[in-house]
């Protein structure tokens, strides 16, 4: 990394080091539901009373099944990542705990049905397009066809694994074993299938400290189904979006937009209306900080404070074992 960068071995590590220890840089690991083959992701928007937002990102943070909260300004006040298992367990979540959390005054969700991109593809500009190249012919092509199904105790290995790693992505594979109670020799080998067909994903993350002070927006999009062929492949691969779903919901594709200055905003909307005409622009959320990515738990900074191993919701919160049984 540090030839392709154009810098010295020993500038990069100490770099490096650095980061970690002002928890400006950190790797993390995360499942992808897509190619698990198990559970699904929800987009929560959370709308909450005056004086009460950053009290409810903090407590909504601590939930192992909420893997991001951003706070965002317009149209609502936080916009959480929801892992879940099932359909059913989202609107659970919401009821019986999202809605129940002091200061919340309405909620609204969509189901993601489709990723077209996530944010470990989601590049900020440091490397230019030669070292970029050089760098992806050193990680190999992106997983093609999706794996076999896992068995529930396969999937359950698998998620253990990602929520040891999502707290040091570096994490020597001595202590991974010790974690997961796997023999080093057969984990090393699961792991590297799980990394190299996509079901595990690996990132770097930063602070603002590091990468400018990006803005990112959350566009929630309406795209005519017949359009919806043609604008998905154009719009995943746009190099502003760090992110690019398909959703069930008021809108059906919803996009995070990172530019380092407003005006690479404007120029974004101004280019995909006169590339796509027919989309409407439902909703446009500036993201003005978070509290939590990836299940690391983000101080007033941006600088990593903690991590919260990401659980995807697989029953009611706070509901007794019999009155489970009388729920849809």
């Amino acid at each position: 990394m540090a030839g392709l960068a154009g810098v010295r071995f020993g500038s990069a590590l100490s770099a490096h080091r650095q980061g970690r220890q002002q928890r400006d840089a950190w790797v993390t690991c995360y499942p992808s539901v897509e190619r698990l083959g198990r559970g699904l992701t929800a987009l929560v928007e959370v709308d909450c009373r005056a004086g009460y937002v950053m009290d409810a990102a903090s407590r909504l943070a601590a939930q192992p099944w909420v893997a991001s909260v951003e706070i965002v300004a317009g149209g609502t006040d936080l916009v959480l990542t929801v892992a879940a298992l099932g359909p059913a367990e989202p609107a659970r979540c919401v009821l019986r705990h999202i809605a129940t959390v002091r200061g919340v005054r309405s909620t609204r969700t969509s189901l993601v049905e489709r990723t077209l991109r996530e944010g470990s593809r989601w590049r900020d500009g440091a490397l230019d397009p030669e070292q970029r190249r050089a760098l992806a012919a050193t990680v190999g092509d992106r997983p093609g066809a999706a794996p076999p199904s896992r068995s529930p105790a396969d999937w359950g290995t698998d998620l253990a694994i990602a929520q040891a790693l999502g707290a040091d992505g570096r994490m020597p594979l001595a202590e991974l074993a010790h974690r997961t109670g796997l023999p080093p020799t057969s984990l090393r080998r699961r792991l590297s299938r799980l990394c190299a067909d996509g079901r595990l994903v690996l990132r770097c993350d930063v602070s603002p400290h590091l990468n400018g002070h990006p803005l990112g927006t959350m566009l929630w999009l309406d795209v005519p189904g017949a359009e919806l062929p043609q604008v998905v492949p154009t719009l995943a691969e746009l190099p502003q979006l760090r992110m690019c779903a398909v959703t069930l919901g008021n809108a059906n594709l919803v996009a995070y937009v990172v530019t380092h200055h407003p005006s690479g905003h404007r120029r974004f909307e101004q280019e995909l209306a006169a590339r796509f005409p027919g989309i409407r622009l439902l909703s446009r959320q500036l993201v003005v900080g978070r509290t939590k990515l990836v299940g690391h738990l983000l101080d007033g900074d941006g600088r990593a404070a903690g991590y919260v191993p990401i659980a995807p919701a697989d029953r009611p919160q706070g509901v007794s074992p019999q009155e489970r049984r009388r729920l849809p």
